[in-house]
C-alpha cells in the first residue's frame, strides 16, 4: 500500500516525539544535568536522526506541488509542538523550526501558482463551456475548502490573505466566462451554478460564518434577484414596467388630478394578464426546472421568482385602487389575487 507524505510524515514525527522527549528525560534523570546541558548531551545523540529526517523532508518539498499535503504537514508540526509544551519539553523546537522554515516558503510558491494559473486563464480556450458548474470552479471549491478547514485549528493571517486574493481571482474568472454566453439570462444561470455550487462545498466543509462562505451567499443573492427580474419579465415585463414607473411618478406628484391616465395601455395589461398568467406559470416553472443542477436551489428560485410576481400583481392592484386609477372600469376585470397565490401553491412542491 503506497501512503501520502503527510501520513509518513506524521507516523516519523510521533515517533521522534515519543522516542526523542523517553531520550531526554532520561539523559536529564541519569546524568543529573540541567536543562540546558541535557539539550547538549540530546543533540549529540540525535544530532544525525534530525538531519537525516531534514533532508528528506527538503528533498521532497523542492519537488512537491502539493499544497494541502504541505498544510497539513505544518499543522501536524503545530499539534505535536502544542503536545511537547503540555509536557514541558523544548528539545525538539530546532526541528520544528527546520520543518516551518522549509515548508512555508514552498507552500507560498505553491498558492501563489494556483493564483497566477486562474488569473492568466482564458475561458475561450476552455473548450466548451456550459451553464452547468465548471470543472475549474469545483476544483477551486475543494481546495479552498479544504484550506480553510487546516486553518480554522490554527489561524494564520498569511494564508488567509492568500486564500482572500485566489478567491478574487475565481470570482473573476468566473464572470470572464459568463461573459462567453451572448444572453443575459445566460449569464445568470451559470453564475447561481457556479455560486451555489462553491457554496455548497464550502458550508459542508467549513463552518456558515467563513469569510468565503459569506461572500459567496452574498454573490449568490444578487445574481438570484437579478435572475428573478430576468424570467419574469418576457411574461410579465409590461405590467413590471408600468407598476415601477408609477409608483415613482405617484410618490413625486402631489397632485395626482396631474397625471396622465394611459387607459387603453392599462387595459392591454389586465386583459393580457388575465388570458396568459397560468401558462407563463407553467412556462417559468419549467424554465427554472431546466436551468439549476442543484434541485434545492431550483425551488428555492422558484418560489423567489413566483412570490416576486405575487408582490408585482399586489402592486398593480394598489395602483388601480388609487386615483386617477380607480375610476376605470377595467378594474372589474382584474382577477382576485387570491386566485394567483392558489395557482402559485401548486408549484410549491416541483423539486
Amino acid at each position: 500500500k503506497k501512503y501520502s507524505f503527510e501520513s509518513l510524515f506524521r507516523s516519523c514525527y510521533f515517533a521522534l516525539m515519543d522516542n526523542g522527549c523517553r531520550e531526554f528525560l532520561f539523559v536529564n534523570e541519569f546524568f543529573n544535568l540541567t536543562h540546558s546541558t541535557a539539550q547538549e548531551y540530546f543533540d549529540e545523540i540525535f544530532g544525525k536522526t534530525l538531519q537525516h529526517l531534514s533532508k528528506n523532508i527538503e528533498s521532497y518539498v523542492e519537488s512537491c506541488y502539493d499544497a494541502i499535503g504541505l498544510f497539513l504537514c505544518v499543522h501536524i508540526d503545530y499539534r505535536y509542538q502544542a503536545i511537547m509544551r503540555r509536557r514541558n519539553l523544548s528539545c525538539l523546537n530546532s526541528f520544528s523550526e527546520d520543518v516551518q522554515s522549509l515548508m512555508w516558503p514552498r507552500f507560498r510558491h505553491i498558492l501563489n501558482l494556483n493564483i497566477a494559473s486562474v488569473r492568466d486563464a482564458d475561458p475561450s480556450k476552455l473548450g466548451h463551456i456550459d451553464t452547468r458548474p465548471h470543472y475549474i470552479t469545483r476544483r477551486y471549491a475543494e481546495f479552498s475548502a479544504a484550506l480553510v478547514s487546516i486553518n480554522q485549528s490554527e489561524p494564520q493571517e498569511q494564508v488567509d490573505r492568500s486564500l482572500s486574493t485566489l478567491q478574487s481571482e475565481v470570482e473573476n474568472f468566473i464572470l470572464r466566462m459568463a461573459a462567453e454566453f451572448p444572453d443575459r439570462k445566460e449569464q445568470l444561470i451559470f453564475l447561481i451554478n457556479n455560486y451555489d455550487m462553491m457554496l455548497a462545498v464550502l458550508t459542508e466543509r467549513t463552518s456558515d460564518e467563513s469569510k468565503e462562505s459569506e461572500c459567496f451567499k452574498s454573490l449568490l443573492h444578487a445574481r438570484t434577484q437579478e435572475f428573478v427580474e430576468e424570467v419574469l419579465s418576457p411574461y410579465f415585463g409590461g405590467m413590471i414596467a408600468f407598476v415601477k414607473d408609477t409608483e415613482i411618478t405617484l410618490e413625486r406628484e402631489t397632485r395626482r388630478d396631474r397625471i396622465m391616465v394611459d387607459e387603453r395601455r392599462i387595459q392591454q395589461l389586465v386583459r393580457g394578464f388575465n388570458t396568459d398568467w397560468k401558462k407563463s406559470i407553467e412556462s417559468i416553472n419549467t424554465e427554472i426546472m431546466k436551468s439549476f443542477t442543484n434541485f434545492k436551489n431550483g425551488t428555492a428560485i422558484l418560489q423567489l421568482a413566483l412570490g416576486q410576481l405575487i408582490q408585482y400583481y399586489h402592486r398593480f392592484n394598489k395602483i388601480l385602487s388609487q386615483h386617477p386609477f380607480k375610476i376605470l372600469s377595467v378594474r372589474s376585470e382584474l382577477i382576485n389575487i387570491h386566485h394567483v397565490m392558489v395557482e402559485v401553491k401548486k408549484h410549491k412542491q416541483t423539486f
